[in-house]
């Protein structure tokens, strides 16, 4: 990575660019995040897998499996999850931008910095200090599912929950960080390497 010089300037973005600049820190963090995303999105192909065979067992061979079933929704939370601070980093997410996207980049980079430390973070932090202790009574009582043909572990779905909400906590951290580079000049701003930004850990295309 190198050091750059990046300065706010006023005028607007063209729709779906990304003009934050990216620091040391951010860069990394947003490495692992994309990382443990693309890694997770290939449990999209086990559902598909998993469907299918349900699907087969049930309408052509006439038995249905209630722990397959179970594990297609499983894997598909699973998934959901791993890859939501994914879709933060790509900045893919659902967003309201009706009247932000009219807003210059420096009112942008603020919006979304007080939006991030003042909303979202506490909010997701609450959420996990809720979710950790749900997924941690599931493992101190073995818990499994309520169908007897079900699957048994049940705190390993469980503990995604938390998991994926800190892989996001991590992601909008990234983007507050991202966010003071752009508007203080602090953490200092980096451009990374030409031939990272074609790896698979580089969050951008």
């Amino acid at each position: 990575m190198t050091d750059t010089n990046v300065s706010g300037g006023e005028q607007s973005p063209a729709p779906g660019e990304d003009f934050l600049p990216t620091n040391a820190l951010a860069w990394r963090l947003d490495r692992l995040v994309v990382a443990v995303g693309r890694f997770a999105s290939w449990l999209w192909i086990g559902v598909l897998v998993v469907v299918l065979i349900n699907v087969f067992s049930r309408y052509v061979l006439s038995q249905g499996s209630i722990a397959l079933e179970e594990l297609s929704w499983h894997l598909f939370g699973t998934a959901t999850m791993l890859t939501l601070g994914y879709a933060v980093v790509r900045d893919d997410h659902v967003r309201v931008d009706v009247l932000k996207e009219k807003f210059p980049p420096r009112a942008q980079a603020v919006i979304e910095l007080l939006g991030i430390a003042l909303l979202a973070l506490p909010v997701i932090y609450l959420m996990v200090e809720v979710l950790v202790p749900y997924a941690w009574k599931a493992w101190t009582y073995s818990e499994r599912s309520q169908a007897p043909s079900g699957l048994p572990y049940r705190f390993i779905f469980k503990s995604m929950l938390p998991l994926g909400l800190i892989f996001v906590m991590i992601a909008l951290f990234s983007r507050f960080l991202r966010c003071a580079t752009f508007l203080f000049g602090f953490p200092r701003a980096v451009t990374p390497p030409e031939d990272d930004r074609r790896s698979t850990g580089y969050p951008n295309p």
